[in-house]
């Protein structure tokens, strides 16, 4: 590594102040004495609430005759529940988008 003259740098020390320096000099714009971080808004949602057919399609396609989770729910309930249970599914699944947090049970 070269310091500021061009020549090689001898040591892990000398090099740990070069780049010091080098920083310090780049973030340390002379004749500005604020910097101010400008905030972005988001009103917008990045990404649309999960549709009625992202729901359907994984609960269609439950694995019959597994053991059911940590929720003792069988994937054959979920599956023979319909468009009545997939349709609670699908409520509870916007209800949590929106609040941004998962249900504690």
């Amino acid at each position: 590594m070269k310091d500021d003259k061009g020549d090689l740098v001898p040591d892990s020390h000398s090099v740990l102040v070069r780049w010091r320096n080098y920083f310090f000099q780049l973030f340390n714009v002379h004749g500005v004495n604020e910097v101010r971080q400008t905030e972005i808004d988001t009103t917008e949602a990045l990404v649309s609430e999960p549709s009625d057919s992202e729901v359907k399609f994984p609960t269609e396609n439950l694995i019959s005759h597994k053991s059911p989770g940590i929720d003792q729910i069988p994937a054959e309930l979920i599956k023979r529940g319909g468009k009545t249970i997939r349709c609670e599914i699908h409520k509870l699944i916007i209800s949590m988008w929106n609040k941004e947090e998962l249900p504690k049970e």
